[in-house]
């Protein structure tokens, strides 16, 4: 039983983990190489792909997707969706692919003459399954070792984790007030239900 609930929680806490990963936002400091427009079939990935964009049809089954390519300065290579969250999940209510495509694209550069940008995103990069992060916003930056503090997350994760310590501090009073008493009582209960049993057939065999 024991190992039954030591992995029901590392189960529980790793999809925990998971669900942050993909859903807080990341930066990356990158060189933006190039940005294109492409028809994506969607399959059995398409849970990994946001909705169309507000106000276009959303029952297509394929649509034209921004992506944005970039090079970490470790020469890494990163492609970039850049679709409409709107009103849905991840809630970053973003509304703006069009203007964001355009400031990448003007943000474009080579090798030779860089220009460093921060590419805010959300999600994974899998090419067996062909998943991209979807790009929230880019900025331009000075240096590859500009320093990014994720206020943000932090602040998320602080508060997730005092809910959760908040919970499980008021499920272990109600546990030791409530539920720990009666445990006993049915503890005792069987006890003395067994001596009662034992002494009746001990009576019983001395006959």
């Amino acid at each position: 039983m024991g190992y039954i609930k030591l992995a029901f929680w590392i189960s529980f806490w790793v999809l925990v983990a998971a669900f942050f990963h993909y859903t807080l936002p990341q930066h990356d400091v990158a060189r933006i190489t190039d940005t294109y427009e492409k028809r994506v079939d969607f399959g059995e990935n398409s849970i990994f792909w946001a909705s169309a964009d507000v106000g276009s049809d959303g029952a297509a089954v394929n649509r034209d997707v921004f992506f944005i390519q970039a090079k970490y300065p470790n020469d890494k290579v990163m492609v970039y969706r850049n679709e409409d969250t709107g009103w849905g999940w991840p809630p970053y209510f973003k509304f703006d692919t069009s203007n964001l495509q355009a400031e990448a694209s003007d943000l474009k550069s080579v090798a030779a003459d860089p220009q460093w940008v921060v590419i805010k995103h959300y999600g994974w990069r899998n090419e067996f399954m062909t998943i991209h992060p979807n790009a929230i916003s880019v900025r331009a930056v000075d240096s590859p070792d500009v320093r990014i503090i994720p206020w943000l997350n932090i602040a998320i994760l602080i508060v997730f984790f005092a809910f959760v310590w908040a919970i499980w501090v008021r499920w272990r009073r109600f546990r030791e007030a409530r539920i720990d008493p009666v445990m006993q009582e049915m503890g005792d209960s069987l006890a003395d239900a067994g001596d009662s049993i034992s002494q009746k057939r001990r009576k019983w065999l001395g006959r």
